[in-house]
Order: C-alpha cells, then sequence, then structure tokens
C-alpha cells in the first residue's frame, strides 16, 4: 500500500488490516522498557493510535486527543498510542503533557506491529498514521490508514466504533 508523507509517496510494509480480521499478536515495549503483550488487552476494547514520533505536532495531538477522549470512554476501552520513538521520549513526552489515561508504547525494538497491521513506512522505519479499534472478541472493528501521514486522523470515527462495541 502507498501513502503520502509530507507529499512524498512512500510505502508500507506488512499486511493492512481490515475489519473483521482477527487482530494479529504482538509485541511492543513499554515505557519502563518491558515487554507490552497484545495478549494483555484480551476481553477489552483496543484503540491502537497509531503516529511516527511524538515528538511532532500532529502525533502530539493524537495522543494529547486521545487521552482526553479516555475519560468519556468506559473501563473496557483501553487506548496505546504507539510509535517508534524510544520509551525515554515516550516517557518524557507523557510526564510534560500530563499523558495519564491512555497508554504510549514503543513498536521501536520489534516493529510487529508495524509489520503485522502494515504500518511500517518501509523508506523511514517509521510508522504511519492510523487508528486500529478492536473489540472484545479480538476482531479488528475499525481501521484508518490516514493517506497523507502529516494529516489528522478522524478522532471521532474511531471513539465512535469503539463507543459501539462497548
Amino acid at each position: 500500500m502507498k501513502v503520502k508523507f509530507s507529499g512524498n509517496e512512500v510505502t508500507l510494509s506488512g499486511t493492512q488490516v481490515k475489519v473483521g480480521d482477527k487482530a494479529p499478536e504482538f509485541k511492543a515495549v513499554k515505557r519502563d522498557l518491558s515487554d507490552f503483550d497484545s495478549k494483555e488487552t484480551e476481553g477489552k476494547v483496543v484503540i491502537y493510535s497509531v503516529a511516527p514520533s511524538i515528538d511532532t505536532s500532529v502525533c502530539s495531538l493524537q495522543a494529547q486527543t486521545f487521552n482526553e477522549k479516555a475519560t468519556e470512554l468506559s473501563d473496557d476501552v483501553v487506548i496505546y498510542t504507539i510509535t517508534v520513538d524510544l520509551p525515554f521520549a515516550q516517557e518524557r513526552f507523557c510526564a510534560a503533557k500530563g499523558i495519564d489515561k491512555a497508554d504510549i508504547i514503543s513498536d521501536y525494538r520489534y516493529k510487529e506491529f508495524g509489520e503485522k497491521y502494515g504500518f511500517l513506512i518501509e523508506e523511514l522505519q517509521l510508522l504511519a498514521r492510523g487508528v486500529v479499534v478492536v473489540d472484545k472478541e479480538g476482531k479488528v472493528a475499525y481501521t484508518e490508514y490516514v493517506e497523507e501521514v502529516t494529516n489528522e486522523v478522524n478522532f471521532d470515527k474511531a471513539l465512535d466504533a469503539a463507543k459501539e462495541l462497548i
């Protein structure tokens, strides 16, 4: 699949997930450097907010918006922002921006999320922007792969999809 990054066409490697697919299991890294295993989310509605780097204004806005919106959702919904930033940078970002209701994980070590969900930009080794919502049974209920990575995701559609699953 091709998307654009600042107007330049880039290639996404891996397989893009579609609504109805079983959500692929993956490992990532938590801010304390321990492993995150997607199996930890079983029985929950999961919103994966995917972004290239928290050090950009659009990515920062995305993480902050989902953190704010988390208060409107039930305890059955968990939100993870996933980037390839190092966990140290993610920790500083969360502390500085007050990110405390949505978590943030890194795909820098394994790149399993990027490959298994089809978000890894081959040319840059960053994740493309998008959202994946997974239901309590582990099925993909909503996806968005943003065509121009520097644009925002559709927050309302992603949140509505999650609310319908509660």
